[in-house]
C-alpha cells in the first residue's frame, strides 16, 4: 500500500511569536488553537501550485448529498486578475489587504438538483457547507506556513457584476492569503488587533436537551 503525501510542509519563514496565548477547555489538536486569521502580512509571492493545495483541502470539505455548493475565484499578487478582486475591498479592508498574496472569492451555489427531480431547488444548506469549505482551506494554510483571514467587507455587488457571477450564486467572503509578516506595517488604528482571539467557553455554546442560551 502506498503511502499518502505528506499534508504540510514547514515554514521556512522567521517565526514571530504571538502576542497571546489560546487554551482549550478540552484536549483537542494544536492546528485549531494555532490557526487564526492576522491582517499584517508580508507581501511575499505566493506560487499557483500552493494555492491550489489549499483549495484541493477545501474541495474535500463534508457536503450535504455530495452537492459541493462551493465555487473560488482567485487571484494571485501582481497579476491582472487581482485588481478587479481588491477593488471590491472596503477602503479599510484595502489597507492592509494590498500586502495579502492572494485573494480568492469564496461564492456558494444557492440551488441543487435533488435526486429524481428535473428543476433545481433551494438548497438549505449552501451557505453551512462553503463554510466548511472555507476552514479547510484555512487550516491547510495554517499548516503549510501560510495563514487565511477572511473579509466580509466587499462589494458583493461590484463583485457580481465584475466577475460575471450569475444570480443563481451568492459571493460569501473574500479571503486574503500570506505569510505573516510585523503588525507595524497595518495602519494604527488596526495594530492593537493584531492577536489571536479567544473564544466563547464551550458551556456558552454547547447544551444537553434543549437550548438555554439567550
Amino acid at each position: 500500500m502506498s503511502q499518502a503525501t505528506p499534508s504540510h510542509t514547514p515554514s521556512t519563514t522567521p517565526t514571530i511569536a504571538l502576542p497571546a496565548a489560546r487554551e482549550a477547555d478540552h484536549p483537542i489538536d494544536p492546528q485549531f488553537l494555532n490557526r487564526w486569521s492576522p491582517r499584517a502580512f508580508t507581501g511575499e509571492s505566493l506560487d499557483t501550485a500552493t494555492l491550489l493545495r489549499f483549495l484541493e483541502a477545501a474541495r474535500w470539505a463534508p457536503s450535504g448529498y455530495n452537492v459541493q455548493p462551493w465555487r473560488f475565484v482567485y487571484a494571485l499578487a501582481g497579476t491582472p486578475a487581482w485588481a478587479t478582486l481588491f477593488e471590491t475591498l472596503s477602503v479599510t479592508n484595502q489597507s492592509w489587504a494590498h500586502r495579502a498574496s492572494a485573494l480568492v472569492l469564496v461564492v456558494s451555489q444557492q440551488r441543487w438538483l435533488p435526486p429524481g427531480k428535473s428543476a433545481l431547488e433551494p438548497n438549505a444548506t449552501h451557505a453551512f457547507d462553503t463554510g466548511a469549505a472555507w476552514s479547510h482551506l484555512a487550516l491547510q494554510a495554517s499548516l503549510s506556513g501560510w495563514h487565511a483571514h477572511s473579509i466580509g467587507g466587499f462589494d458583493r455587488a461590484l463583485a457580481r457584476s465584475s466577475l460575471d457571477i450569475p444570480e443563481d450564486y451568492t459571493p460569501q467572503v473574500i479571503v486574503a492569503l500570506g505569510r505573516r509578516g510585523d503588525k507595524a506595517v497595518l495602519p494604527e488604528a488596526l495594530q492593537a488587533r493584531e492577536q489571536p482571539n479567544t473564544r466563547l467557553p464551550l458551556s456558552a455554546i454547547a447544551a444537553e436537551g434543549r437550548f438555554p442560551f439567550d
